[in-house]
């Protein structure tokens, strides 16, 4: 299994942003710069939704070049399941392909927080390639 190193300080942001966007899933992208610094962008949930995230292109936009301006680049998508397993379902598979099959972002890791039990919130990553999932190993950094 391939490994990445996540700071364990991205791991908890990443919880605690879904755990303060419960009931419904919260969403976000990690960028990361020349000397691998990784950040945490808290992106909206414009569905404000328990079941799905869609977020606000413009928002979007300004914080890819927001992570760009400073020669970054984005290294992953995250969002919460709020009442599933940390693993990417359908629509995450269909949101990270196009109509054509191929990966709208190749090389960008996707991270999963489950809060299926509150009391036990965990993160999982994930490579979506054209439609494919591979399981990605965390090492924490």
């Amino acid at each position: 299994m391939k490994k990445i190193q996540v700071q364990i300080e991205i791991i908890n942001e990443m919880i605690n942003h879904s755990i303060e966007e419960n009931p419904n899933e919260c969403c976000g992208l990690i960028g990361i710069n020349s000397n691998q610094a990784q950040n945490v962008f808290k992106m909206s949930n414009i569905d404000k939704s328990p079941y799905r995230y869609r977020m606000d292109p413009k928002e979007l936009l300004d914080t890819l070049t927001e992570i760009e301006s400073d020669g970054g680049k984005l290294y992953a998508i995250y969002h919460s399941h709020t009442h599933s397993e940390a693993y990417p379902s359908a629509t995450d598979v269909r949101i990270a392909t196009w109509p054509d099959g191929t990966s709208v972002w190749p090389n960008v890791y996707y991270f999963l927080v489950t809060l299926q039990d509150l009391n036990k919130p965990y993160a999982r990553a994930f490579e979506i390639n054209d439609g494919e999932i591979l399981e990605v190993e965390i090492v924490n950094s």
